[in-house]
């Protein structure tokens, strides 16, 4: 297996922590690091991984939007989301806009390097301590084709809907 890895999270020891563990694996390599979505998105372009593994809530855009807009230009480019949230909204919400994998941040070390490996094997992976039978959800939502009003809105409307959702002011959107 040999495969690139950028990592996005806005906390620097979880981003340390991800590069020791996965720069000991044979056959993966971490190309890049990026601390907020507008950072991750421009690093996505420059560097063009295999995989990207983003964190859920950061500044800029966060994973939801990362990995709306990466998918967007790079298809084929897998997506692993890191999350503290275990809501099944989240994960449903993360699979629908193309994420391959979910691992909550209380997952161990070794799981982490098991998703790398399922996805590349063509699976999608969550984490063992979430119910698995999300997966089954993810598939029934998508043979409905039922519509996703979040598809629909620009970068510029994400992006004050993420703000809102973090409390922030009109004015402070503004």
């Amino acid at each position: 297996m040999d495969v690139s890895v950028l990592i996005v999270d806005d906390h620097p020891i979880v981003r340390k922590g991800l590069r020791s563990l996965l720069e000991d694996e044979p056959g993966i390599t971490i190309v890049g690091e990026a601390e907020d979505g507008t950072q991750a998105l421009i690093e996505i372009e420059r560097l063009r991984p295999d995989i990207a593994i983003v964190d859920m809530m950061m500044p800029g855009h966060n994973g939801l939007e990362v990995i709306r807009q990466a998918k967007k230009s790079h298809p084929n480019m897998h997506i692993i989301v890191l999350s503290m949230n275990s809501n099944e909204t989240y994960i449903i919400n993360a699979l629908k806009r193309g994420a391959s994998g979910y691992l909550i941040k209380e997952t161990g070390p070794s799981e982490c390097v098991h998703s790398i490996q399922a996805i590349l094997s063509g699976r999608r992976f969550l984490s063992a301590q979430l119910p698995q039978e999300l997966l089954h959800e993810y598939s029934l939502a998508q043979d409905d084709g039922s519509f996703d009003p979040y598809q629909s809105l620009t970068n510029r409307e994400s992006e004050i809907l993420q703000l809102a959702a973090e409390g922030l002011t009109s004015t402070e959107i503004s």
